[in-house]
């Protein structure tokens, strides 16, 4: 599928780490660089971009959204030239995509957005990709769309949104549906926790993986989560939210569209740093199932 193409790959954490095996089983050469040397492949940006072969050279990027991903854009402008591609498959804010695409096309490089979703679980199963650039672009980088999408039909995983900055608007929208899917699950939870009639609580959220209306691979994980700690007593209540569900309402306040769901979601993540609460533990927990985030340990108080 991808043989004799070679791309650079920046930021190899959770989730660049497993894309560059994934891209390497489908036969694309990477050539991967993080701060962190017992994982990178090279010892510099710079080294990074002289590995790859000149005519056309394609470097993704895959770190925190901000300054860290400014400060990459911002390098990679100076040590890559005209033809070279940028892809940047952090989760960024949708506004910062424009800024990128005009400073990099000032020496005549592209720039694709990626909204890129599948967490920890994505090396096995594949990553949803939603691509915001020009057609030429993303048709150029068809061959590595393919390699980290599921199997099956193209158009069931991947999508090219837009034009850019439309990747990442597309990501956004998607996390902040995640927060009131998560939140649902997570509320309907404590409310069967609550009342003794239900005794095996877990078995019913497993019941309603297969056959219901309510099915998802987030209930999947949630069953996956409670299985491994019924009562979820090794998590402390406490939700972080990434920012993207943030944009999501700020986005729907400057559109004058109602996001009653997502809104309280994301209010009921801040809720959670101030009171216990059973249904925030699910969401916690949730978060470490599908994307491996990091979780705050029980108070043994």
């Amino acid at each position: 599928m991808g043989e004799n193409m070679h791309i650079g790959l920046v930021g190899l954490g959770r989730m660049g780490g497993n894309m560059r095996e994934r891209l390497r089983r489908a036969g694309i050469a990477v050539t991967g660089y993080d701060s962190n040397p017992e994982v990178s492949d090279v010892a510099s940006l710079k080294d990074l971009v002289e590995a790859l072969p000149l005519g056309g050279r394609v470097v993704w990027v895959m770190v925190p959204a901000g300054e860290v991903t400014h400060a990459v854009v911002d390098e990679l402008g100076t040590l890559l030239s005209a033809g070279d591609l940028v892809v940047e498959g952090g989760n960024s804010h949708f506004v910062d995509d424009a800024k990128h695409a005009a400073q990099l096309a000032e020496r005549g490089i592209g720039y694709v957005d990626v909204g890129v979703s599948g967490g920890v679980w994505g090396l096995d199963v594949g990553y949803g990709l939603m691509a915001g650039g020009a057609k030429e672009d993303v048709d150029r980088l068809m061959p590595v769309f393919d390699a980290l999408r599921p199997d099956g039909p193209r158009d069931e995983g991947f999508v090219h949104a837009g034009a850019v900055g439309a990747g990442h608007y597309a990501k956004m929208v998607h996390n902040g549906i995640e927060y009131g899917l998560m939140q649902a699950y997570a509320e309907g939870y404590e409310l069967l926790e609550a009342q003794d009639v239900v005794t095996d609580v877990t078995g019913t959220l497993k019941a309603w993986t297969r056959g219901t209306v309510v099915r998802s691979w987030l209930l999947e994980l949630l069953v996956a989560a409670l299985e491994k700690d019924p009562s979820l007593a090794t998590i402390d209540d406490w939700v972080e939210d990434s920012g993207e569900g943030r944009w999501t309402v700020d986005e729907a306040i400057d559109q004058a569209v109602p996001l009653p769901v997502i809104s309280a979601a994301l209010f009921a993540r801040f809720s959670s740093r101030q009171v216990d609460s059973p249904a925030m533990k699910a969401v916690a927990a949730l978060r470490q199932q599908f994307g491996g985030h990091a979780v705050r340990a029980a108070s043994s108080e």
